[in-house]
């Protein structure tokens, strides 16, 4: 039992180091995340399957799964949360979208901390509020640690959360392991950047939406697997 205290904080360094190299070029909003050199090693892809604990748009037993892993600091991110908003809205219940914690540590400090306070956010308001706090904190931040996190309690506050506990509850840390934990699940799936999502139809097949891709291709995508 000693050493394994150690596990999550090792593998969440692991995972860090795979995504490290990762650059922003410049002004410039390239649809595909930032990633590192390609290496000749198959890569493992293991999506840990819906359940109640996820964050969900829609029901999870629709006829497409948008299981999405992301970055509340990622501009990229911010690009395509406008674009799943579209598709959750012109698909009209066929698609349930799913929001998953990738918080890139070495390129965004501030985005952990985000993500336990979305936890909070939804401990204290349920999915509505979880939703809801998302939505705005995506809508305020100018990415890349440029929101101050002293907007968190306001943004809690505009989700319908009580200050005074959300306060508490980030405080406390209580979500830091779960936010490492979400890390390593989103490496294994196979996210080597944000966003990263997997498209999955009720009969399990996979497609991969790497980066913030257009609308277009979002939807040619899902629609390959709609039967």
């Amino acid at each position: 039992m000693e050493n394994n205290k150690y596990l999550v904080p090792l593998a969440v360094v692991v995972a860090g180091a795979m995504i490290a190299g990762a650059i922003y070029m410049g002004g410039k909003m390239p649809s595909t995340p930032s990633q590192p050199a390609p290496t000749t090693q198959k890569q493992q892809i293991e999506v840990a399957p819906v359940t109640d604990r996820d964050h969900i748009i829609g029901n999870k037993n629709a006829e497409i799964v948008v299981i999405e892993y992301s970055d509340f600091e990622c501009p990229f991110c911010k690009v395509f949360h406008r674009t799943m908003q579209s598709v959750i809205a012109d698909y009209d219940g066929k698609v349930a979208w799913v929001y998953r914690h990738y918080p890139i540590v070495q390129l965004h400090s501030k985005a952990p901390k985000e993500s336990e306070a979305s936890e909070c956010a939804w401990e204290l308001g349920g999915n509505d509020a979880f939703w809801k706090f998302t939505d705005r904190l995506l809508e305020i931040t100018n990415s890349n640690d440029s929101l101050d996190l002293a907007e968190l309690p306001k943004i809690a506050e505009f989700a319908g959360v009580d200050v005074a506990s959300f306060n508490t509850c980030l405080s406390s840390g209580r979500y830091t392991s779960f936010i490492d934990e979400s890390v390593i699940s989103a490496v294994k799936a196979g996210a080597r950047g944000t966003p990263y999502s997997v498209i999955i139809s009720k009969s399990g097949e996979q497609a991969i939406i790497n980066g913030a891709e257009p609308i277009e291709m979002v939807k040619a995508k899902i629609d390959s697997l709609i039967k």
